[in-house]
């Protein structure tokens, strides 16, 4: 019977048909193409509405670019020589005034010859913070992370090296306090670690800075804070707002979730009036308002005013961020805290905080990142800032008239820092992620 039915049958296949390579609209470029740019008819329209318009932004910006002139003394000569080789009327960039002022832009008035000073304490910060940002480098390191703020200040402003030394002394006599007094009460090492430094900066580190200058004059010469401006005043104010504002920001958080009520009371209106309020009206607080408010004849640096400012605010920010995270955090992890006898500061260090900062850290960022461009609005209180010296330089008349060369310039600096940041914190996060896995 099965021999009637093959003989019936118009075709048997005795072997199997080789491998064939898949259709081409299912691999490779093309396959891409049709699921991400063409798979509808609506996504179609878009795309090709899409390359159009990158289209026209590149024949218009393109030839902007690439005829850039780098090398003239004003707008007139760089208008001069575009006529020459381009023919009146062509689309170039003055990229001169780049070439010309971009040490004025990085490093606003400071002193030529002290350029490297401000370069070195930029390499010691990096050095500084590398242990705390990657913890495969080794622990010794985090001895250069103490030093580093005092070798900074150093670089940066200069003056007698006693003076960074005293301070430093504070913190040491704050850290032997805690030690001492910490076996007989918690509260009391903690009480001492603050006050105790605060003692010795206002009586004593002063007396001892100046005698040891007397004995041994050492130091860099002393540059005011007026010199400083361009990216370095940016990076500075910064960097100081971001260090000092995470660590006062997680103690307003833990402040507003606490059971005393004269605690959280205090660190509620502190974030709540902050946060009211426009960062610029603070900076003109900081300018203006805060003077009368200080002592007859009191000299209190405008760079300091803004660092505190600027990092009072980011911290009411940075509180809100991590109380979120702290928030998120189920009620068994408190539980299993006290379960295991841990006193409160034990728990928040041990358990709860690594687990609601590492749930912060988008917010966190962001924030920084959000600090970090914010540093452009003291422009309006007097300080040069990149954008401040991109106006001063437009002002003169060799480059008056001369906008989008100055500002791309500016934006491709803050993007190079912001970028950075953000691409630390995608690390850091798969980075956790892989861990508790």
């Amino acid at each position: 019977m099965s021999d009637i039915n093959a003989s019936n049958a118009s075709y048997v296949r005795k072997e199997m048909i080789g491998e064939q390579p898949p259709p081409i609209t299912e691999v490779g470029v093309i396959k891409w193409l049709r699921e991400n740019l063409f798979s509808s008819p609506l996504n179609a329209l878009l795309t090709v509405i899409s390359v159009y318009v990158v289209y026209w932004i590149a024949s218009h910006i393109g030839p902007w670019l690439v005829n850039g002139i780098w090398q003239a003394d004003s707008l007139a000569q760089c208008r001069e020589i575009r006529n020459a080789t381009l023919g009146e009327g062509a689309s170039a960039a003055c990229f001169a005034v780049i070439t010309e002022r971009w040490p004025q832009l990085i490093f606003g008035f400071y002193p030529q010859n002290a350029y490297w000073r401000p370069v070195v304490a930029l390499l010691v910060f990096f050095v500084g913070i590398a242990p705390v940002l990657f913890d495969k480098l080794p622990r010794q390191m985090l001895i250069g992370t103490l030093l580093a703020p005092f070798l900074m200040y150093m670089l940066l402003w200069g003056g007698s090296i006693w003076g960074p030394i005293a301070v430093a002394g504070g913190f040491v006599v704050g850290y032997f306090g805690f030690k001492l007094l910490t076996p007989v009460s918690s509260l009391l090492g903690t009480i001492a670690a603050i006050i105790l430094p605060i003692l010795f900066w206002l009586f004593l580190a002063a007396p001892i800075a100046g005698a040891m200058t007397a004995v041994a004059p050492i130091g860099l010469p002393f540059i005011p804070s007026k010199d400083f401006g361009g990216f370095t005043l940016s990076v500075i104010i910064g960097i100081a707002a971001i260090i000092l504002s995470l660590p006062l920001g997680i103690l307003l958080a833990l402040g507003r979730q606490s059971n005393l009520v004269i605690i959280k009371a205090s660190a509620v209106v502190f974030i709540e009036v902050i946060r009211g309020v426009p960062l610029i009206v603070w900076l003109f607080t900081a300018s203006l308002l805060l003077n009368y408010f200080l002592p007859p004849g009191t000299n209190f640096d405008l760079m300091l005013r803004v660092i505190i400012m600027v990092t009072l605010f980011s911290a009411a920010y940075i509180a809100e961020v991590v109380r979120g995270g702290l928030a998120a955090l189920p009620k068994g992890q408190y539980e299993a805290a006290d379960a295991l006898g841990l006193d409160y500061w034990k728990s928040m260090r041990l358990i709860i905080l690594p687990q609601a900062l590492k749930i912060s850290i988008p917010g966190i960022v962001n924030t920084f990142i959000g600090l970090f461009k914010d540093t452009t609005l003291v422009v309006f209180i007097g300080l040069l800032d990149p954008i401040g010296l991109s106006n001063a330089i437009r002002a003169s008349t060799d480059w008056n008239g001369i906008y989008w060369e100055l500002f791309l310039f500016i934006g491709i600096m803050f993007f190079i820092f912001c970028y950075s940041m953000g691409r630390y914190s995608l690390y850091l996060e798969k980075k956790l992620q892989r861990e508790h896995r």
